[in-house]
């Protein structure tokens, strides 16, 4: 028929991958494969078909065998985040428990605004063998099905029926993927009869094609309203969160700063959007921040909120900041510009930062206010100092953090994830490059930490392959996640893992004793279930799966286990017990809402309770 167009006949599951190989990105003029490979783990519901389709394209789609599907998808987001959400990874796991297992990392990239596909087998569409194995069956709704489960974790949930929908359903979850405000993970499921299926498609939807990320003008009304607020100041702060290394605004960032004098402070995603030594980054603000980037945000009369969400330990459960600052919020994302009755830029922040720049013209923050700031920070520098100082006192995280900060490379990448060491790390981390540090608060989620690690190095290994990757785990995350030891030894991805072994879940404890509980628990030492307590012998463990393993007993020879692991190409674990209740960072925190009981029989539960609630007229209340 005349003018009809080409078609190829594929099966869906081959069609998906043939359309993933088509897909580039325009990186700072240069094109790149937008998906930079993926993770698999394969059974029934993946292998026949997407399995067939995936094989002999490792070249172009490098495909990693994970050990959990939960940690594929961990390494996938740390990927992403590597990336700074310009590339990303598919996770594919078979139909049933393996999809489940996805549930967690689905949920942590969501949670963090992280791009990750996954692709991943679901029951037949035909319903003649129903039920299968490891189906779930709702009796009203024959429908439902474990898949649906992450349409509340997912920015872009699909089941493919038919294989024409694949024409319309990857674009669309590319396009989610990419887009500044509504960039998360996409959901395709695959029924395993449908992935077999075939179709004609158009050539076309395999034609080379190369994106841009999108950046959002910001509006010139609201800059106009925003530069006048401003204008008013007599104490502005500037919170910088993670949007802005993923705007690619740092440069515009430190140049507002610069030329206006304002105070900046950080946000945990929004770590290393300065090094350390800047005169105006006063620190990282929050529950787990500093005494400095607290104290001015307490004062600030108008706060540049750029880039951030405001999650509750960026602003303290909303005690953070004075009741009467007025608060500005570029963002990408209308939701996250608007918070607390903030004046909205609705915008990418590269460009917003530039256009507010513009019209601010030569206002500059008092004088008195900045080096009232600045000396804020050199008496948290201080304090940091003999945070990570070694002592006579017992090991603790941020002695390790010390010794690790003062041996690495500028370029290296830290990682971490949950528990105590997330608010250690933001807290005592100085800094020395911009864009080097991971530390996953987003969805707080145990088990990220070396998973993460090895999609972090993946990552890196594309463009800094001389760098090193650091991951901090504690024991409890170690032991509820860590075979990717075995994935980073198995692939020559070389991680340096520090395991700083307290005995149990101690940040935990530490917040139960805190108010008001007793030890319970938390601490191998009192679980009320544990016969005897007894060492774990993580040196061995982590040997066992191919790493180079040591046990030190002090910063110092922590120190010169590290210097060995930098020497050497393969993976390294390097074990050291911390104390579980002394040498934690007591300064920095501001006040966080925690439910604690009203009633209690304890009377050291009651006074924590009276003594946490005396801080709440902090809070604002929504405005």
């Amino acid at each position: 028929m005349s003018g009809q167009q080409p078609t190829i006949r594929l099966t869906t599951a081959q069609a998906i991958v043939r359309f993933l190989t088509a897909q580039f990105i325009d990186i700072d003029g240069q094109e790149t494969r937008l998906c930079g490979g993926g993770f698999a783990i394969f059974g029934h519901g993946n292998v026949p078909c997407l399995g067939e389709a995936l094989y002999g394209l490792n070249d172009v789609l490098p495909l990693y065998r994970g050990q959990n599907e939960q940690s594929m998808g961990f390494a996938a987001a740390a990927y992403a985040k590597y990336h700074l959400r310009q590339r990303f990874m598919f996770c594919t796991a078979s139909a049933g428990p393996g999809t489940a297992n996805l549930l967690t990392a689905a949920a942590l990239a969501h949670a963090n605004r992280l791009p990750m596909l996954m692709l991943c087998g679901d029951t037949y569409i035909t319903r003649l063998p129903d039920p299968v194995l490891q189906q779930l069956e709702h009796f009203g709704n024959p429908s439902l099905g474990l898949n649906d489960a992450f349409k509340a974790v997912s920015r872009y949930w699909d089941r493919i029926v038919h294989p024409a929908q694949v024409i319309q359903s990857l674009p669309a979850a590319i396009a989610t993927m990419l887009d500044p405000a509504d960039c998360g993970p996409a959901f395709i499921g695959l029924p395993q009869d449908v992935q077999g299926w075939a179709h004609d498609f158009p050539a076309r939807l395999f034609e080379k094609r190369v994106h841009r990320i999108r950046r959002v003008q910001p509006d010139a009304a609201e800059i106009a309203d925003a530069a006048a607020l401003l204008k008013t100041a007599e104490r502005p702060m500037i919170i910088a969160g993670g949007g802005v290394q993923y705007s690619r605004a740092v440069a515009e960032l430190t140049a507002f700063a610069e030329r206006h004098a304002i105070p900046v402070v950080e946000t945990i995603a929004g770590r290393a959007n300065m090094v350390a030594t800047h005169p105006l980054n006063i620190g990282p603000v929050g529950v787990t921040g500093s005494d400095s980037a607290n104290t001015i945000a307490a004062e600030a009369d108008v706060i540049l909120a750029v880039g951030t969400r405001l999650q509750d330990f960026t602003t303290g459960s909303w005690t953070a900041f004075a009741h009467d600052a007025q608060i500005i919020g570029l963002n990408a994302a209308r939701h996250d510009a608007g918070k607390h009755m903030s004046l909205t830029i609705v915008g990418d922040a590269k460009l917003g930062l530039t256009a507010l720049d513009e019209t601010l013209a030569a206002f500059s923050a008092p004088e008195a206010w900045t080096a009232k700031a600045q000396q804020e920070r050199k008496r948290w520098d201080e304090a940091v100092a003999k945070n990570v100082a070694p002592s006579n006192r017992p090991n603790s995280y941020a002695q390790a953090i010390g010794v690790v900060n003062a041996l690495c490379d500028p370029r290296d990448r830290v990682v971490t994830a949950a528990g105590g060491l997330p608010a250690e790390v933001t807290a005592n981390w100085r800094t020395l490059d911009i864009g080097t540090v991971d530390v996953e608060f987003g969805f707080s989620c145990m088990g990220y930490e070396i998973a993460g690690g090895w999609g972090a190095r993946i990552a890196q290994s594309e463009k800094e392959p001389e760098q090193d990757t650091i991951v901090f785990v504690g024991d409890g995350s170690y032991l509820l996640m860590n075979s990717d030891i075995y994935s980073a030894a198995l692939t020559k991805k070389k991680l340096i893992i520090l395991v700083l072994d307290n005995g149990g879940f101690a940040v935990i404890n530490k917040l139960q004793t805190n108010t008001g509980n007793e030890s319970f628990n938390n601490l191998f030492s009192d679980c009320p279930t544990i016969a005897e307590p007894f060492a774990m012998d993580f040196e061995a463990h982590a040997a066992a799966m191919g790493a180079v393993a040591e046990t030190v007993a002090s910063p110092a020879e922590l120190g010169e286990a590290f210097k060995r692991a930098k020497a050497d190409p393969r993976t390294h674990v390097i074990v050291m017990k911390v104390d579980a209740y002394d040498g934690w960072t007591e300064g920095g925190h501001a006040w966080w809402e925690v439910g604690t009981p009203q009633v209690s029989e304890s009377e050291k539960v009651r006074e924590a309770h009276k003594n946490w609630e005396a801080e709440r007229h902090k809070q604002r209340q929504g405005v």
